[in-house]
């Protein structure tokens, strides 16, 4: 039986006239990293910060590590770690400053304190920078920091909106690294992104916009069951070929990457190759390969497919 540390039914949060999260259903199994995709204004950091009770929902009922929201929030965040979008820590403190406040709040005290401390100043390669003020720190850096002060506590759960956005791909490869190794130690994570290739990294993931869970699962499972394959074509002139190949029954959409198109074809037709090759625009000497599909291919299909219904 699976163990869900997160569970949520038509979760909504309105804002006066505007619907920022809509009829959200949610479930995401203990020891597991679990993503919301989508760009910004789809609904991800209002959506986390009801699932922290820092917003009380609208509609829709919520149970986190068995507390219903918004009456136990209290009770949660004690279980509970949050590393926010921007930097929320003290710029004119130092890491040890900061770490040291941090663990006041959630009660740590005397060598129990010292020793945690010690540790993440290790595992986050912080200890160099221990008396440099936050202010002063590279955006990697600072971003180890928030991750170390976020699970002082040892917190079953971990939320972690957009924790990438200001650090360069090498960080971004060892931050999600430390992702991996806390959820084998048993940390359940769910964390939000606007990046395809960290959404691929997630064991299960829903992809959102404009307030909308559009589709969730694997992202195996969601690149199998998008209901298109993809082909690249090389071509001489691929902007004009991709004007032309758009009005073609059965083709979904076309996206140029440098002089490759990228053509989603509809499942329907059972060898895309072959399909394109018999379209008069296709010229003869341009190269045809059928590809592995994306989750931006998957993120293209999925919202594309609910704004034409």
């Amino acid at each position: 039986m699976t163990d869900w540390v997160i569970r949520a039914e038509g979760l909504a949060r309105n804002f006066g006239e505007v619907q920022a999260v809509k009829s959200l259903d949610l479930a995401v199994p203990r020891a597991s990293i679990y993503g919301f995709l989508g760009p910004n204004g789809s609904g991800k950091t209002t959506a986390i910060r009801i699932l922290t009770g820092l917003l009380s929902p609208s509609a829709g009922s919520v149970t986190v590590l068995g507390h219903r929201l918004p009456a136990d929030a209290e009770r949660l965040r004690l279980k509970i770690g949050y590393m926010t979008q921007r930097f929320s820590l003290y710029d004119d403190l130092t890491v040890l400053e900061n770490l040291g406040f941090v663990a006041s709040i959630y009660g740590l005290r005397g060598r129990t304190r010292r020793r945690r401390i010690d540790e993440l100043l290790d595992t986050y390669r912080l200890h160099k920078v221990a008396t440099r003020l936050a202010g002063g720190m590279s955006g990697g850096q600072r971003q180890r920091l928030s991750l170390a002060a976020a699970t002082l506590h040892h917190p079953e759960l971990l939320f972690l909106d957009e924790p990438t956005s200001a650090v360069d791909p090498e960080n971004r490869r060892e931050f999600w690294e430390q992702l991996f190794d806390l959820c084998d130690q048993g940390t359940t994570i769910l964390v939000s992104t606007h990046y395809m290739d960290e959404a691929e990294r997630c064991h299960r993931l829903a992809i959102l916009e404009s307030g909308t869970k559009r589709v969730d699962g694997t992202p195996e499972e969601l690149m199998r069951n998008m209901g298109v394959q993809v082909v690249e074509i090389a071509a001489a002139n691929p902007r004009r070929l991709k004007e032309s190949l758009l009005s073609v029954e059965g083709i979904f959409s076309a996206a140029q990457l440098g002089s490759r198109l990228r053509v989603l074809v509809d499942d329907a037709i059972d060898d895309p190759v072959a399909y394109l090759r018999q379209q008069s625009m296709v010229a003869t000497y341009d190269a045809l390969e059928l590809v592995r599909p994306s989750l931006e291919d998957v993120f293209v299909t999925s919202t594309a497919k609910r704004r034409a219904a």
